[in-house]
């Protein structure tokens, strides 16, 4: 039996693989807004670099395994690295709850960052495979809505029961739970590979030599999205690392940085409803220009805020404007590559992507400690800013629906 594209021809396994993404997201959203202070008062840790370098071992991990799954993915099957993702994070909450050393939670966010490479990276490209070019931004907007939402409960949710029963064990409990769900209902996802030779057939793109380097600096629309990928998450390590830092600073409590902190993976979740259909039909030159633009301004925003106001308005610009740019990069590439070649340009743009995280973390870190933290979120939001002048300057405008 032939294969046939479509999302309404296969929603019940993209609802499935929704329903999965929502677990994965969950996972990392559970370690979202509690860090900074499990660091502290688990750890002792002061220093923004040493309690931001769970994130650079994450963002390093996740980075070079999207990297390899994308190369692995038709080799070895999409629903296998999914599994074995599942496989990779099941030690994770046992090693935060009874880890007694800082090294060993590092180590823990390692294994982390590989699960999520290959359990976020598997549902995009298997989502991809089954709705065909028609759809292809709306299941992405589904994807990563299901994902991020998922990140934004789960810190709220964390961020409660640390507050009221402590880091450990509770928190961690519920996040072994999360992992245990996502690795069972993995078993029922069938894999996409044949869907993958049916649009072959039908593809006019030639398939390009260098991947990796076509991707990342030949290809002036595919490099151009990937670089904003790269800033885009760079932005995202230093929220995640600095700014429950910044609230506590500001004698924000626990239950209140959790919510400010969930506020942006939510709208940028939920956004992704919209911005994900409005990848199919209008420009992503322009999508990703303004995107990044208002990234970059409400990143900057930060640094005068006071209130739970002020902070709430700029998480929901900040989650505006990553909603608008994060289903359109993977539409963008997608669109840019031969079907044979979309999950390695998919893994390459991934690499670079997550990459951000670790680069974010350990710059703003970095910074933070040498020149104080209203450097280091202003240093991010300048780049942020250069990265949308690229986009502007550098992308060609070659879509055909405005």
């Amino acid at each position: 039996m032939e294969a046939q594209l479509g999302l309404r021809q296969n929603w019940k396994q993209f609802s499935l693989l929704v329903l999965i993404n929502a677990f994965v997201g969950g996972m990392i959203g559970m370690e979202r807004s509690i860090f900074p202070d499990f660091a502290s008062q688990e750890f002792g840790l002061e220093s923004h670099a040493a309690m931001l370098s769970f994130i650079v071992a994450f963002g390093l991990s996740k980075s070079a395994t999207n990297y390899f799954s994308g190369r692995f993915a038709n080799r070895y099957g999409r629903k296998n690295l999914l599994l074995f993702g599942w496989m990779m994070v099941l030690p994770v909450p046992l090693i935060l709850n009874f880890g007694e050393s800082w090294s060993w939670i590092v180590f823990s966010n390692v294994l982390l960052g590989i699960s999520q490479g290959l359990t976020w990276s598997s549902t995009v490209v298997m989502k991809i495979d089954l709705v065909g070019d028609k759809n292809r931004g709306l299941a992405m907007g589904l994807n990563e809505f299901a994902g991020y939402l998922a990140v934004g409960l789960a810190a709220v949710f964390s961020a409660y029961l640390a507050s009221e029963y402590g880091m450990r064990p509770i928190p961690f409990g519920v996040m072994m739970t999360i992992a245990l769900i996502g690795f069972l209902l993995s078993f029922l996802v069938r894999d996409t590979r044949i869907f993958v030779k049916a649009e072959a057939k039908s593809n006019e793109l030639h398939q390009a030599k260098g991947v990796f380097w076509n991707t990342t600096f030949k290809d002036k629309t595919l490099s151009s999205v990937t670089q904003a990928g790269l800033v885009n998450n760079l932005n995202d390590g230093m929220i995640w690392g600095l700014l429950p830092v910044l609230l506590i600073s500001k004698g924000f409590e626990l239950e209140e940085i959790g919510k400010i902190a969930s506020i942006y993976p939510i709208v940028w979740g939920v956004g992704q409803l919209v911005t994900g259909k409005m990848a199919d039909y209008y420009s992503k030159k322009r999508m990703l220009f303004w995107g990044m633009l208002v990234q970059g301004l409400a990143i900057l925003g930060l640094i005068w805020s006071d209130s739970y106001f002020a902070f709430t308005f700029l998480s929901v610009i900040l989650g505006l404007g990553t909603a608008v740019v994060y289903p359109t990069f993977l539409t963008a590439i997608a669109a840019g590559s031969h079907p044979i070649q979309r999950a390695e340009s998919l893994g390459t743009f991934r690499f670079w992507r997550d990459l951000g995280y670790a680069v974010g973390a350990l710059i703003s870190g970095v910074l933070a400690d040498q020149f104080g933290i209203y450097v280091a979120v202003g240093f991010i939001g300048i780049v942020t800013l250069i990265s949308s002048s690229v986009i502007g300057f550098r992308m060609p405008s070659q879509e055909k629906r405005f």
